[in-house]
């Protein structure tokens, strides 16, 4: 058994990292096959990300009658870091330039830091299919980022079919209904789109260092800062709460430290290596329909008819916007900035 996991983060190291046609400092081009391989693993990651993410709502939304906010955080951080921790010496080493501390510091201070506190307290006051709503936003969030600071291009489908799954966006907070889950949905949503803004400027600074740093040793880096910035909380928690918390919550805690934490973003990183920013990032139009499917299957929030029509519009906007060809990407260093 440990064989075999153990095998699995090197087997996912490998298709990051191949022999021929890495995306480096000595070989920039590669080959066009060698491109569409990548590209098809960077849609597979990006697929299991917007599952593990979409996922993550419930499971937050369920550890939170447990845990305070930055318990959850705390124990989230340092599950991901234990289950990172045996294979970190494998891990390639960075290619670090001068200055990379400040764009390294402000990574891990976007996520996991304000990202999740905003996130969790988000959750306090809004359901989680409102949540996972609202981060269907960060796409155009992103794309202008992407447009002004990495001079990427939106091809006409892309523009298209983001402006139809913002518009299934606007549908489904137009569909959502007040319930006892979200006792201040404007507030929660409101907190919610502050840790889009976050994560927009997280994916833009991760696409300037992902031709240099291995996307999981910048995950594991970023949880190891979440570490030492949440766990404080959990040093001052009443005293008890983790023992009487039920088995479900703990569940919770491990799925979110253990699978969405790492495999969430380091799939997601994985995918920046060979796809532009504003292309991944449509991909995320896909959460608020697999969260409210899971807030509606787990928890029994509200599923209105509007806001199915609004999830087809967002699966359409998603498609549409994926058919776009990968356009020619800048890797300037970070120096050049």
């Amino acid at each position: 058994m440990f064989q075999t996991t153990k095998a699995l983060p090197l087997k996912i190291l490998s298709l990051i990292h191949p022999k021929e046609g890495i995306m480096s400092q000595s070989s920039s081009h590669p080959s066009s096959s060698s491109s569409n391989g990548h590209q098809g693993w960077a849609l597979l990651a990006l697929a299991a990300a917007v599952l593990l993410w979409g996922t993550s709502y419930a499971a937050a939304k369920t550890a939170l009658g447990s845990f305070s906010p930055s318990v959850l955080i705390a124990l989230r951080m340092v599950m991901a870091s234990l289950v990172l921790l045996p294979f970190w010496r494998r891990l390639p080493k960075p290619n670090y330039l001068p200055g990379d501390w400040k764009w390294l510091l402000g990574l891990g201070l976007l996520q996991p830091c304000l990202y999740f506190m905003l996130e969790v307290k988000a959750l306090q006051f809004t359901s989680s299919g409102q949540a996972g709503t609202v981060a269907a936003l960060a796409p155009l969030f992103v794309a202008l980022l992407a447009w002004i600071w990495l001079k990427e291009r939106m091809g006409l489908h892309a523009v298209l079919g983001l402006l139809l799954s913002l518009a299934g966006v606007v549908l489904l907070s137009l569909g959502a209904s007040h319930q006892q889950s979200a006792p201040n949905p404007l507030l929660g949503n409101f907190l919610q789109l502050l840790a889009m803004l976050c994560i927009a400027f997280y994916m833009v600074i991760l696409k300037r260092l992902s031709s240099r740093y291995d996307t999981w040793w910048l995950t594991g880096s970023q949880n190891l800062l979440g570490v030492l910035f949440f766990v404080p909380g959990l040093i001052t928690a009443p005293e008890g709460t983790l023992v009487s918390a039920p088995a479900e919550a703990w569940y919770c805690v491990i799925y979110l430290g253990g699978l969405v934490s790492l495999g969430g973003f380091g799939l997601y990183n994985m995918a920046m290596r060979w796809l532009p920013a504003s292309q991944a990032a449509m991909s995320i139009n896909l959460v608020p329909l697999v969260a409210l499917l899971m807030g509606w299957i787990w928890l029994g929030e509200a599923l209105t008819p509007l806001q199915l029509v609004a999830a087809l519009a967002i699966f359409g906007g998603v498609l549409l916007g994926q058919w776009t060809k990968p356009v020619a990407r800048n890797r300037q260093p970070l120096a050049s900035m």
